[in-house]
């Protein structure tokens, strides 16, 4: 049996288990953030503390394998990701400080750099979807997106963007086929590396209602 159904307090645990497991294009975020705690902190704590209305998870057989973490407001989730950092002192933390201090290198030297969020009015809204490789393929995707796009224009929101690399084709593919358009062209991202060691790309993508 597979499903999609809202977020309760009990799906925590496995949310951020999934976003520290798919964090690197599906793949374990281990590869480039080796601080567990404060990655899930800042790709999931904003969402579910503060907006757990705007949370779905994805089941097979009632066991969560993925997620969406939606945001009405992109503005009030922008200081999520910067307090971490403070937190945790990242900047001098062994398996992040490495990421960080690359990232400051790059964009001093890049012309054209990634966006933290869009702002914009006509897309104020943002999501987050991560699912399991044993969820891939079986509509889960779909389905979360449709339930989060559905309470976008019950709601009233003009539209929604979000940011997916531009390496990742499938995430790419899959965002047009749901209604997203690329916006903007793509922008390399500091300090986030390949699996070669090359540079990668962020897509900014949009949806309106």
């Amino acid at each position: 049996m597979i499903g999609v159904r809202k977020y309760v307090e009990g799906d925590r645990e496995a949310i951020q288990e999934i976003c520290y497991l798919t964090g690197y294009m599906g793949d374990s975020a281990e590869r480039f953030w080796r601080h567990k705690e404060s990655f899930v902190e800042m790709w999931t704590s904003y969402y579910i503390d503060q907006e757990p209305e705007s949370v779905y998870v994805a089941t097979i057989d009632e066991a969560v394998v993925g997620y969406l973490t939606g945001c009405m407001d992109t503005s009030l989730a922008t200081l999520s990701i910067h307090a971490q950092i403070i937190k945790y002192g990242l900047l001098f933390r062994p398996g992040t400080a490495g990421f960080l201090w690359r990232g400051i290198i790059d964009s001093i030297r890049d012309k054209q750099v990634a966006r933290a969020a869009l702002m914009d009015e006509r897309w104020p809204a943002h999501l987050h979807i991560n699912l399991l490789p044993a969820a891939r393929g079986s509509g889960l995707g779909r389905a979360l997106m449709e339930r989060w796009l559905t309470q976008l224009k019950n709601s009233g929101s003009p539209g929604c963007h979000l940011s997916t690399l531009v390496e990742n084709t499938g995430a790419v593919s899959f965002f047009e086929r749901v209604g997203f358009n690329p916006f903007g062209e793509p922008a390399l991202i500091q300090g986030m590396r390949g699996p070669g060691g090359e540079r990668l790309h962020q897509q900014i993508m949009v949806w309106s209602a």
